[in-house]
């Protein structure tokens, strides 16, 4: 495993300078980086629960979750370093990608049909 490097704390300025893009969902809130996904359901939450959960120990950096029957909330920050780094931010970019993915218009994958019955994330565009 590689040493990691020294974390820096990042300010609120250059966080909110850094939630644009694929971040741009995500807010800085009570010194963390917070994101709310809505599902479908409660299989939905827990699909979305275990892809993070997935994420987080492969990068040894854990989230606090907040699961409701229709919901997933994340909350990043670096307890040791005492606020967000970029340990945060990559998380948050990982979780983000891996969530919101879905197959591509033309490719060969149809993604879930669109059928309430079958929903289990809402997309964000």
């Amino acid at each position: 495993m590689n040493s990691p490097a020294p974390l820096q704390v990042h300010d609120a300025a250059a966080i909110a300078a850094r939630l644009t893009g694929p971040l741009r969902h995500w807010r800085h809130q009570d010194g963390r980086l917070a994101r709310l996904y809505r599902t479908g359901g409660w299989k939905g939450t827990l699909m979305v629960v275990n892809a993070i959960g997935h994420l987080a120990e492969a990068a040894w950096h854990h989230p606090e979750l907040k699961a409701t029957y229709a919901s997933v909330e994340v909350s990043l920050d670096t307890h040791d370093a005492g606020g967000v780094t970029d340990r945060d931010f990559e998380l948050a970019a990982r979780i983000e990608a891996f969530v919101q993915w879905r197959p591509a218009a033309d490719g060969a994958l149809e993604g879930t049909p669109v059928e309430a019955a079958h929903l289990y994330i809402h997309y964000d565009d």
